[in-house]
This record gives structure tokens, sequence and C-alpha cells, in this order.
């Protein structure tokens, strides 16, 4: 049984010729011309699927998109957080030398870690300043402490002779520890 609009779209097709390309084009001397053709759009498909395949696995997208999300789901905190910790411990070892140059030291590194944190976190400007008083001033809570910091940390790498105590260098190192943070907070 035909319905009404079945017979509208054959008479359709026969207006058109659709009936007959279509029978023009599926018939087997068109379609071993055509064989080489198709032939040559499957390798480029294929070529084209292996580019996308190889881009995509070299890219940071999965990192980004899979390995980084699954790493924070069960490690219950921030990827590459653990880089962070180990290298503040590191840090914060040189404070219990009770040495007046590591102490110094202490605070050379942590306000380079800080910076390179800012740099990774693209923060804008180019110097520690212009990130601090630009995005950080927004992001990192104690941006006065850290400036103050900074500041300590010129004069020690411009004055030879400055003398860093032990309580200011640990309360410094603490600020520095709370940029860092706020930075991975966000």
């Amino acid at each position: 049984m035909s319905l009404p609009w079945d017979q509208n779209w054959e008479k359709l097709y026969d207006a058109l010729g659709i009936r007959d390309f279509i029978y023009f084009i599926s018939s087997p001397s068109i379609q071993d011309t055509l064989f080489p053709v198709k032939l040559i759009f499957i390798i480029f498909g294929l070529f084209f699927l292996c580019a996308v395949i190889y881009f995509y696995l070299n890219s940071s997208y999965l990192r980004n998109a899979f390995i980084e999300d699954y790493s924070e789901f069960f490690a219950w905190q921030a990827y590459g957080l653990k880089a962070v910790d180990k290298k503040w411990k590191s840090i914060t070892k040189k404070i219990i030398t009770e040495s007046e140059k590591e102490y110094k030291l202490a605070m050379l590194e942590a306000d380079e870690f800080l910076f390179e944190e800012m740099q990774d976190a693209e923060f804008s400007g180019g110097s520690f300043e212009e990130m601090l008083n630009g995005d950080g001033r927004r992001l990192i809570q104690n941006w006065d402490e850290i400036l103050e910091a900074h500041k300590i940390r010129n004069l020690i790498v411009h004055n030879i002779s400055y003398s860093l105590d032990v309580n200011l260098a640990k309360r410094m190192l603490e600020e520095y520890e709370k940029a860092i943070k706020s930075i991975y907070s966000y």
C-alpha cells in the first residue's frame, strides 16, 4: 500500500531525475571507475585520522583534561602540590640550621619560588613587583607582607652586611608560604 506522500516523492524524484542519477552512480561500471578515487580518499582519511591521534596524544590536552583531574581526585589535593610541598620543605629546612647564611638563602629561595609560581600561574607583568602589584593584589591575600618580604630579599642581595634576624626570617617565610597557598587555592 502506497501512501499519498510517497507518490509525491516519487513524482519529484522522476521530475528532477534523481532516480536516474542514483541508478547511474550505483551502476557497477561507474563504481569500478571511481574505485581509485575512493581508495585515495580512504588513504587521506586514514592519514588525517593518524595525524589527529598523534597530535592529540602529544598535546597537553590529555594531561590537563584527564591525568590532572584523576590525580587531584585520588590525592585529595591540587595537581603538582606534592612537588610544591617538597620544594617548600627543602626551603624551610634551612631555618632549622640556625645559621644566618642559611636564613638568607631560605629567603632568597622562597622569593624565587614564589616568583616561579606566579609565572606558572600566568600573572601579568615581567618582574616580581609588577606581578605582585598587578594580579597579586587580587589573588594573594597577604600581598603587602610579600612586598615587605621582597624588600628584605633585595636588602639581602644588595647589602652583603645586612643582618637577618631568625624571627623575621621565619615570619617572612610564613608569609611566602601563605602566598604560595593562596595561588593554589584559586
